[in-house]
């Protein structure tokens, strides 16, 4: 972690720092990973770039508009069936991920930038579906829960 950065923002260079999640990186034609961007607008992502962290449709809606709030909102799928959200997160928090009420698995197939199950889509043609941080989701899950137990909504 850099001293005196905004730790929100992300360094805009032509070269990959170390420590950077390769899953905020587009991919090159090659199949290789470039900071400069690439891709079709219809292209699926590869699996091994982002996990997904799904939880139920009411605790997901609430926890998108938590992260909405804070501006740390990632890119958000509903699930084939409609009954859970999935959010992206960065390849490999399915090996630490331990929360109730949630699962992670690891790896995710995406479907293109106008496909109607996004929540919250990629932002535009060309560019890649931005993750979701897993400690900020975390947080906003858990608070996610104790807005609905307050409310009366609970368990979700």
């Amino acid at each position: 972690m850099a001293i005196g950065l905004p730790h929100h923002r992300r360094l805009a260079t032509q070269w990959v720092p170390p420590g950077v999640a390769p899953a905020l990186l587009p991919e090159a034609p090659g199949g290789e990973l470039s900071a400069l961007g690439g891709g079709g607008a219809g292209a699926v992502r590869p699996a091994a770039r982002y996990d997904l962290v799904t939880v139920s449709v009411r605790h997901g809606l609430e926890t998108v508009d938590i992260l909405r709030l804070r501006r740390a909102c990632g890119a958000v799928l509903q699930t084939a069936g409609g009954t859970a959200i999935a959010f992206l997160v960065p390849a490999g928090t399915a090996v630490g991920w331990h929360l109730p009420g949630s699962s992670c698995t690891a790896g995710a197939v995406l479907p293109g930038p106008t496909d109607p199950r996004w929540v919250m889509p990629p932002t535009g043609p060309g560019t890649p579906a931005r993750a979701t941080d897993a400690w900020v989701l975390r947080s906003a899950l858990c608070e996610a829960a104790c807005t609905l137990t307050a409310g009366g909504l609970g368990p979700y």
